[in-house]
């Protein structure tokens, strides 16, 4: 990984600003036949403050990748409240990068052209977006691949691509629902360690969400452990382990073994319930 972009501060700890709340969160969607609703989220409230790391797991369906669509402002709750730098999200935030599952790049746009598109969007002139494009590629150790189209990339290297179209407009807070579960074991970690590269050279914040208690320990400063259906929060934890964290040989980083078995603790009743209704 390259170093940061221009102007990039390092990373600080968790100022103990609220950057985006979720408070007694519910979520009922219609049923189609006409009956009662599907509970998905059922009173679910935390925070994320400026420049912290947390990472969010929990079953299948439990509502994870919900949540980021309410912070994105891509859907609305049942009932209570989202909030971002204390105002009510209520339309598309605008101000925050979502990084999804898939790539979802254009495939008819360069590497160069996708990567510059938001701050296009955004009515950037050509002299300004095009250095601050390339900075963002740089950024993610793709330099030379300007002009490549998304299909002449590897999946790891869509990856990356999209990292670096978040990252070209600089947000203070940035989304990720499972960036790297569709990944070969090797890719992933190294996508991971980047990641951790990244974050280190950035003062944004990350909501995270994965299946992976390992990556969740790894990568987050706070992790918030979701029951299943109807959802509830088990546990959060926070995750004190010394930077950087090898993500490559997670056993040998002090003190993982312990704090990764108390996550465990919390979300292992959800697994073994998970089996019995099999």
């Amino acid at each position: 990984m390259k170093q940061g972009m221009p102007g990039q501060a390092a990373r600080s700890q968790a100022s103990g600003d609220i950057l985006l709340s979720f408070d007694g969160i519910r979520q009922v969607f219609p049923s189609p036949a006409g009956g009662a609703g599907l509970t998905v989220l059922d009173g679910i409230s935390f925070a994320v403050e400026s420049s912290a790391f947390v990472a969010v797991i929990g079953p299948s369906g439990c509502g994870k990748s919900t949540l980021l669509q309410m912070a994105a402002g891509l859907l609305m709750p049942s009932s209570g409240s989202v909030r971002y730098r204390g105002a009510p999200v209520t339309s598309v935030n605008r101000e925050i990068g979502f990084v999804p599952q898939q790539a979802q790049l254009f495939p008819w746009k360069t590497l160069l052209q996708n990567v510059e598109f938001p701050l296009q969007l955004r009515g950037v002139g050509i002299e300004e977006r095009r250095p601050r494009a390339r900075a963002a590629i740089a950024a993610v150790d793709l330099a030379g691949f300007e002009s490549h189209y998304p299909f002449q990339l590897s999946g790891g290297m869509q990856k990356r691509a999209s990292l670096a179209r978040m990252l070209v407009y600089q947000p203070d807070l940035i989304l990720m629902d499972e960036p790297f579960g569709a990944l070969d074991a090797q890719t992933r970690m190294r996508m991971q360690s980047d990641l951790q590269t990244l974050v280190t050279e950035s003062d944004a914040a990350i909501l995270f969400v994965t299946h992976d208690i390992t990556e969740a320990v790894l990568l987050a400063d706070h992790v918030v452990v979701l029951s299943r259906r109807p959802t509830q929060m088990l546990a959060s934890v926070a995750i004190d382990l010394p930077r950087p964290r090898n993500v490559f040989e997670p056993f040998l980083v002090p003190g993982f073994t312990e704090t990764y078995d108390q996550v465990w603790q919390a979300f292992r009743g959800e697994i073994e319930a998970g089996r019995r209704a099999a």
